[in-house]
């Protein structure tokens, strides 16, 4: 038996990691500026990271559900605090396509309907419903069979009208990633929010990408000042480890078997969720992310041959006039830094660390100018 050939990869065997540098086999050196779509929020090997998944792997065996259930707790009471959603309550899966097919369980189980608005360019997962809510060539989303989504324009205000009385849920990113970085404005959203309460609509945000620090808030939808009724979270939630996660409005009721899930929650995915948001809030990586993506958006300006750069915090697309490929190939092979593909051939993406340094920001505009000079 052999792998199925899915993935497209480049002949690089990484052994070892630490912070935002990598190495491979053959001891070459390389700086990471992507950390798995946005997943190493904390930075490779983090060593207080790492001593808590070994010390709850150490202890699993002799630990009683009880203890798992306290463990999901301390994690649900201390995400809600840093997030701002204290009044909420935390469903625990596995990836953000899971949370984003719970959400959706959710929203259809509170107001008995079933049509889904999402956004042109939007990518929401992999899984069965969650793939149906997205706009993505790669994928062969089997919308036009179910008829149950539609796809709007981003920031067209006038658009929000189309949904209606019999629309289920609405669900937007708080940033479009795998678009190459595009961003709902404020006024976009506070738009959207009211008309999704006026038509009994629920409102997904979907924070997988863009949550847990990386725009400069906890999550990106926080800068309109907005309160969707689910909140969709995964990827840097565990800074490596599988882990997702719904968090959902107290006007949406639990009831006993309404959601399920095998492995959502285990011990070893708390441990390693609470241990990200400890180094977050102990080492002020949101406030850092800001300010570090302010000054690599301020010396990106300063690089000709660059079309656009669209960026929130550490959540960087850079559209060139040209297609990308050779420069990333430049970026990897010549200078040793991994940078992100998008659906936009024309656009890099930058999702690196929350704990990139100022030096390694510069190390790759150096290397960005060159390539592109």
């Amino acid at each position: 038996m052999k792998p199925f050939d899915v993935y497209s990869v480049f002949d690089i065997e990484i052994t070892k990691a630490q912070g935002s540098v990598l190495w491979d086999s053959k001891g070459a050196q390389y700086l990471d500026l992507y950390g798995g779509h946005a997943v190493i929020s904390i930075g490779h090997s983090h060593p207080h990271y790492v001593n808590s998944i070994t010390e709850q792997l150490g202890k699993i065996g002799f630990y009683s559900n009880s203890v798992k259930i306290n463990l999901q707790q301390q994690l649900s009471e201390k995400l809600g605090r840093m997030s701002g959603y204290p009044d909420y309550s935390l469903f625990l899966c596995n990836s953000g396509a899971e949370a984003n097919e719970n959400a959706f369980k959710l929203a259809s189980f509170h107001n008995g309907k079933k049509k889904i608005i999402a956004f042109r360019s939007s990518f929401h997962g992999r899984t069965s419903l969650a793939v149906s809510a997205t706009d993505n060539p790669k994928i062969n989303a089997p919308v036009n069979e179910n008829g149950h989504v539609r796809f709007l324009p981003l920031n067209d205000i006038p658009a929000l009208e189309e949904i209606g009385d019999d629309t289920c849920a609405v669900i937007i990113e708080g940033i479009q990633g795998v678009a190459g970085v595009h961003i709902p404005s404020v006024d976009f959203l506070k738009a959207l929010e009211e008309q999704c309460r006026k038509k009994n609509v629920v409102l997904i945000l979907d924070e997988v990408q863009s949550g847990y620090g990386r725009s400069g808030k906890f999550f990106a939808h926080q800068y309109a000042g907005i309160r969707p009724d689910l909140i969709t979270i995964a990827k840097g939630m565990g800074n490596g480890f599988p882990i997702g996660g719904v968090l959902i409005s107290p006007e949406i009721k639990a009831r006993k078997e309404m959601l399920g899930t095998t492995f959502g929650g285990n011990y070893l995915a708390c441990a390693a969720a609470l241990a990200v948001l400890d180094v977050i809030e102990k080492e002020a990586l949101i406030e850092g992310a800001l300010e570090k993506g302010n000054y690599l958006k301020a010396e990106l300006q300063k690089i000709p041959h660059i079309r656009e750069i669209r960026t929130l915090g550490l959540m960087t697309g850079i559209e060139l006039y040209k297609p990308a490929d050779e420069t990333r190939k430049e970026l990897l092979f010549r200078h040793h830094i991994f940078t992100g593909s998008a659906s936009d051939k024309n656009t890099i993406r930058i999702l690196p660390s929350l704990t990139i340094s100022r030096q390694k920001i510069d190390m790759f505009i150096k290397a960005l100018n060159n390539s592109l000079n």
